[in-house]
């Protein structure tokens, strides 16, 4: 995929050494962006192995609204570094995404009341009623439980948008590892862009992505160099069941024609 290959070539020769709060020292660059046309085919990275099925159970876990890992880690670890013995996490984007806690007055008694918005539930409205809107925007950020939270969300804000019955959608990073978390948000956002654009009858647009940090950790390196010598292959595609968002299943995923090289060993910085 030749849009990540320039990314990390990008950084790799313009970035600069760039201390943070891992220990391990990153190459960083600042506001990368870049987009993907997404009718090309699922954008999986092809010059290294990826774990399809660790990307949609964490998908489908986002959007199950859960606050804790019980369920995911039967399925992958992805998450265990940041969760505590219980399996709860303080950074759980699906409880955002589905549950977000809004300040709302009560016009009954004046005062203030905490509510949960489902912001996934919104924009699907919004793009069956009103798919002009330029307010399909769900957010992660929730600044009480930044102050506090092992890991804020990386991943914090992302937007949809319709142009010319194509389905587009914006995600906004922090911070993006470009070895090992970037190429998992690419193909996340992508099959919930897909997933969504199915029920509401649009086609596939672009996946766009701004990271503001967008940083390689030095031990990382020779790993790319490595992929960079990769050429990259055909996309695979992906299919999805005809169902509603909320009723999708593991099962009802195929992903189609994916051929790739070997996997490359990249340590994670917690």
């Amino acid at each position: 995929m030749k849009e990540y290959h320039d990314l990390v070539e990008r950084v790799l020769t313009q970035g600069t050494l760039k201390k943070n709060r891992t220990g391990v020292d990153t190459i960083s660059l600042f506001a990368e962006h870049y987009k993907i046309d997404l009718s090309k085919g699922f954008p999986l990275l092809t010059t290294k192995k990826m774990n399809f099925n660790s990307i949609l159970h964490e998908v489908l876990w986002y959007l199950s609204g859960d606050d804790h890992i019980r369920n995911l880690r039967k399925q992958t670890r992805i998450w265990d570094a940041w969760a505590d013995a219980e399996g709860n996490l303080e950074t759980a984007y699906g409880r955002y995404w589905r549950r977000f806690p809004s300040a709302q007055i009560n016009k009954t008694t004046g005062r203030y009341e905490v509510v949960e918005v489902d912001q996934i539930g919104k924009i699907l409205h919004l793009l069956k009623t009103s798919p002009t809107s330029r307010r399909m925007v769900v957010s992660a950020w929730e600044p009480g439980n930044a102050l506090f939270s092992k890991l804020p969300p990386c991943h914090f804000a992302f937007v949809f948008n319709v142009q010319e019955d194509k389905l587009n959608c914006h995600l906004t990073q922090r911070s993006g590892d470009i070895a090992i978390g970037i190429p998992f948000n690419i193909a996340a956002y992508s099959l919930l862009t897909q997933a969504i654009a199915q029920e509401v009858g649009l086609k596939l647009g672009f996946f766009s992505h701004t990271i503001v940090d967008a940083h390689v950790y030095v031990n990382h390196v020779d790993g790319l160099r490595e992929q960079l010598t990769r050429a990259p292959l055909p996309l695979p595609r992906l299919e999805i069941a005809r169902k509603p968002l909320d009723e999708l299943q593991f099962d009802d995923f195929r992903l189609i024609g994916y051929e790739c090289a070997e996997p490359i060993k990249f340590e994670v910085a917690v």
